[in-house]
């Protein structure tokens, strides 16, 4: 863990490319040397030459001087000692700047298989809705509660697309017209954390065309942060059900995104919830 004070990251900074140097042999990467070395792992010259920067600005950043680091920089520096993409990304955090999006494994796309346990997390959270989606909020799975309370079907594949587009999504969730500018003031939120991913553009101009309703909230520039919320909606089989919004990090890939549904405490929705999905009330 990474100190909070500049200092204690300076030190940490430090000992950490020390260390990062002195586990790779010259052979590692691919420099021939002749005769005994005296330093273990590589020098701090042969780091810098590695990395395309001076030898004096490297042993600065080392030795754990206040100095000013650039993104290209790291990544060089990361890219000489072989670092692994979780080190890139402490690497960020010890010298000051915030980690590439691209950082720490960050997984954000279909492709990147949902794992068995959290699919069967999904489906243990039933008769409850639960949703699996990326920072774009594009779905990457859901279990059957979510498709039977919430009215979600195979066509839909992003939140905020499906709150705009889905008729039936759109008629069951109660005062949507309130509800809407928060929602996409917290997706504004959202994309402005991550300016270089295409992602957000792609959605935003697909919405665009697709809804006058998404265009013109979108035209307000409104911004908001995102809160633990109630969702309530209007099912046309059990009437009214209200359930709190949690909405948990993936830790091994942080930009995934958990959101589970549950009933709200006095509301009386556990009872119609159980009845819509044949299951035993929640406990």
């Amino acid at each position: 863990m990474t100190s909070a004070s500049p200092a204690g990251r300076r030190e940490q900074l430090r000992d950490f490319l020390r260390t990062c140097r002195a586990r790779l042999t010259p052979g590692d990467v691919g420099i021939v040397t002749a005769g005994r070395r005296r330093t273990p792992g590589l020098r701090r010259e042969e780091v810098a030459s590695l990395a395309g920067v001076g030898v004096s600005w490297y042993t600065w950043l080392e030795q754990g001087r206040d100095i000013n680091a650039s993104a290209d920089v790291l990544d060089a520096v990361s890219r000489a000692l072989r670092l692994t993409e979780p080190e890139r990304a402490h690497l960020y955090l010890l010298a000051g700047l915030n980690p590439p999006a691209d950082t720490a494994g960050v997984r954000d796309s279909r492709d990147s298989g949902v794992t068995a346990e959290l699919r069967n997390l999904l489906d243990a959270w039933s008769p409850r809705p639960a949703i699996l989606r990326d920072r774009a909020w594009n779905l990457l799975a859901i279990n059957d509660a979510t498709r039977t309370v919430f009215g979600y079907d195979d066509t839909d594949h992003n939140c905020l697309v499906s709150f705009f587009t889905n008729a039936r999504y759109r008629n069951m969730h109660a005062h949507w017209e309130s509800v809407a500018p928060a929602v996409v003031a917290a997706f504004r939120a959202d994309a402005a954390h991550f300016p270089d991913d295409p992602g957000f553009g792609r959605i935003v101009d697909e919405l665009a065309a697709a809804s006058a309703d998404f265009a013109e909230l979108w035209a307000r520039h409104e911004v908001g942060a995102p809160v633990q919320a109630i969702k309530a909606v209007y099912h046309p089989d059990v009437g009214d059900l209200i359930f709190d919004t949690t909405t948990l990090v993936v830790a091994d890939c942080p930009a995934w995104y958990l959101e589970l549904y549950n009933p709200r405490p006095g509301t009386g929705t556990d009872e119609p919830l159980a009845r819509l999905l044949g299951s035993p009330a929640p406990a």
